[in-house]
């Protein structure tokens, strides 16, 4: 077993020990100051409690000091704790339909990994188009972008990565030098990301900014309009993408005779399509087409749970199989998001904050679609796309009211930005995974990232301005 000594000094070692309660001391310092401090004029006592709340949780989700799961479960302590929403209306939140959509979903991605449908499909589209470099790179790019169209961006990332490890063996790339080995890495996590936009299905960020949005206005946005709304930002992000990729990381294998060999013993390790495949993916099937048809009448939370009872009642999966894809810290993360959200919504702190802070300088339309549109897309590479939802949507619902703007214009300029993370590995676990392959550096992924990083918000803004008026989301103005 390999011994490793720190070798730094006592000193420095007793001071790193301090520094982790000497934060916490200092943010509860400041906590008590900012709620016991007198209002600033228009701004209730409890708003003054709601904004609080909000810059704690905001703190500890930029510092990752905690998990991100544990300080949404201090928000939901805190808000009827310090009397900003009743305890009773506080945990009825935790129930909004968002949370139980978001947990069907989880459910049903899972399903499909445990059966092997994901991995067949993956496997069998690669063997089909992947018979050159650029072949097979660009038929990982879509298929992790296809996929994250039905499941979790996270888990497609995470299931593609064997697979392109096997491949980059196989091929003997090197590690952090084969230009080939890094555009592999990077289909695999450029491409989970911009697919994890196209529709509700990718993250459960739009979800949460939907349950947000219904829950303070009443109004909310359908399954098929949302991915109409979003569909063409997707094609072109991947167009560039690739372009972006292969002219920073020109190819540099002649052939990928060897790759294919090892995706063709995966392949037929696989056998014939099994019945709790064919099973499994009907239902998926069925529930997407529920999803577009019936989510607006009877909900797509209740859509999912029907799906997810049919799963269970023809024992198409076991609750220990799926346990493991249940990420139970983002159910409680996202729970408390919406119950922020509310308390600052109910106690006026959003409106306060809108015109003490953005209504000076973003007085058009166009202007503050602009503005949150590119907060959403810069804070996500360094915190949480949940904690981003969670802080600026209630703001936008307050600025829309303002400007008589449809706020379901604001969660969209919000909410898919939130999605287009591509410069750091913190920012999101699809870039982590290419990372954490070692056949991508942090130096590379920054390089790339930034131009994705423009160009997303560009191509966004521009899609709004030019194609939602002809779908009917027009609002902004020119």
């Amino acid at each position: 077993m390999k011994v490793e000594i720190d070798t730094r000094s006592i000193w420095v070692l007793l001071a790193i020990k301090a520094l982790r309660p000497l934060f916490f001391i200092l943010v509860a310092i400041g906590f008590w100051a900012v709620t016991t401090m007198e209002p600033a004029e228009g701004l209730t006592p409890s708003g003054q409690r709601a904004i609080g709340i909000f810059l704690l949780c905001l703190v500890l989700w930029v510092s990752n000091m905690v998990p991100v799961a544990i300080t949404s479960l201090l928000a939901i302590v805190l808000v009827p704790l310090l009397g900003i929403v009743p305890k009773s209306e506080t945990y009825a939140l935790f129930g909004n339909e968002a949370v139980f959509f978001i947990l069907g979903a989880f459910i049903l991605a899972g399903a499909v990994m445990h059966s092997g449908l994901s991995n067949r499909i993956a496997l069998v589209m690669m063997r089909r188009y992947g018979h050159s470099p650029r072949r097979l790179l660009v038929s990982i790019f879509l298929l992790a972008a296809v996929l994250s169209f039905f499941m979790s961006e996270h888990a497609v990332a995470a299931m593609l990565l064997p697979i392109a490890l096997d491949i980059s063996k196989a091929l003997g790339l090197r590690p952090g030098r084969s230009n080939y080995g890094k555009l592999l890495f990077f289909a695999l996590a450029w491409g989970s990301v911009i697919g994890g936009v196209a529709t509700f299905l990718g993250g459960a960020r739009v979800p949460l900014a939907l349950g947000i949005l219904e829950e303070t206005t009443d109004s909310t946005i359908g399954f098929i309009e949302y991915t109409v709304a979003v569909f063409p930002l997707v094609v072109v992000l991947l167009i560039v993408g690739y372009l972006v990729l292969t002219r920073i990381f020109p190819v540099d294998i002649p052939d990928v005779a060897k790759a294919m060999g090892v995706i063709e013993k995966r392949a037929k390790g696989l056998g014939k399509l099994r019945y709790s495949e064919y099973a499994v993916g009907t239902v998926m099937l069925l529930t997407i087409v529920a999803w577009s048809t019936l989510g607006h009448t009877i909900g797509l939370s209740t859509v999912s749970l029907i799906a997810v009872a049919v799963l269970f009642v023809f024992r198409l999966v076991r609750w220990k199989n799926i346990e493991e894809y249940v990420n139970w810290g983002i159910i409680l993360m996202y729970g408390g998001a919406i119950i922020l959200g509310s308390a600052l919504d109910k106690s006026g702190a959003a409106r306060w904050i809108v015109e003490s802070a953005i209504s000076d300088w973003a007085t058009t339309p166009w202007a503050v679609f602009a503005v949150f549109s590119f907060l959403a897309i810069a804070l996500t590479e360094s915190m949480s796309n949940a904690a981003v939802i969670a802080v600026l949507v209630p703001v936008s619902i307050g600025m829309s009211d303002n400007l008589g703007l449809d706020p379901a214009l604001l969660t969209y300029a919000i909410a898919v930005p939130a999605g287009l993370a591509f410069m750091l590995p913190m920012s999101t676990p699809a870039n982590a995974i290419a990372v954490s392959s070692g056949y991508v550096t942090v130096k590379d992924m920054v390089k790339g990232g930034f131009i994705m990083f423009v160009t997303a918000w560009i191509v966004f803004n521009l899609v709004a301005a030019f194609y939602w008026p002809l779908i009917g989301l027009g609002g902004l103005g020119r």
